[in-house]
């Protein structure tokens, strides 16, 4: 409780002096590694959506959360993807934040329209555009070269919504300007696709400079939990 007042009191400072209307930053608590019941007792503070990054893990934990809670929760999914298991996350995801390709756009854009005429969804699935602010592969994301045909191939996909931008700043870059950058880029997307207001941006050490260069959802974990147990694979 008092973590989660502490990154909530942040959050707050920075959008005020940002000089944004309250309520335009949003938390989403990373419980990647973590345990469901760490995910029931910020439920239990008022949490209402959460992030994970394993498609096996977080399945896992909806499964296992579901039935217990009393009011539905919006599950993002932040981390890269593979194609085969968009069936499986468009189950439950409310929003995958990790799209950074064509192929993968048309995998969920396929699975969300099975989960919908299954009745396993009533809404389609919320995307955000991973978008690639270095040069490594490895950390995903789309290059900015090709945002722009990525964007209008979501906007057509008929099962998914065109919410907005994720991105995770190089390593060792200074964060204001990867996310200055970041903004130019989300204001380029949203001339040609006004509803994609969502920028997803910030995490416990940098979150102040991504709410000065309008994120409207910070992913914090460290800050709310702790260090994350150590894992294996």
């Amino acid at each position: 409780a008092a973590r989660l007042a502490a990154v909530t009191e942040r959050i707050e400072a920075a959008r005020a002096a940002a000089c944004r209307e309250p309520g335009a930053v949003r938390l989403l608590p990373v419980t990647k590694f973590h345990p469901a019941t760490d995910i029931a007792i910020l439920y239990g503070l008022g949490c209402r959506a959460f992030g994970e990054s394993r498609e096996q893990e977080a399945t896992a934990k909806v499964a296992e959360l579901t039935p217990a809670l009393a009011e539905p929760v919006a599950w993002h999914m932040i981390g890269r993807l593979q194609r085969n298991k968009a069936k499986t996350v468009a189950r439950w995801a409310h929003t995958v934040q990790s799209v950074d390709s064509e192929r993968l756009a048309t995998a969920l854009d396929t699975a969300a329209a099975a989960a919908l005429d299954a009745g396993e969804r009533t809404a389609p699935l919320r995307v955000l555009l991973q978008i690639s602010l270095d040069t490594d592969p490895g950390r995903g994301g789309v290059a900015p070269a090709d945002l722009p045909a990525l964007a209008d191939r979501v906007a057509a996909a008929p099962a998914l919504e065109l919410a907005g931008l994720m991105a995770i700043p190089p390593l060792d870059a200074e964060p204001d300007g990867a996310f200055a950058r970041l903004a130019s880029l989300h204001a380029r997307l949203r001339a040609d696709h006004p509803g994609a207001s969502e920028l997803s941006a910030g995490m416990s050490g940098d979150l102040e400079s991504a709410v000065a260069h309008g994120s409207t959802c910070v992913r914090v974990g460290t800050a709310l939990l702790g260090t994350r147990p150590i894992t294996s694979g």
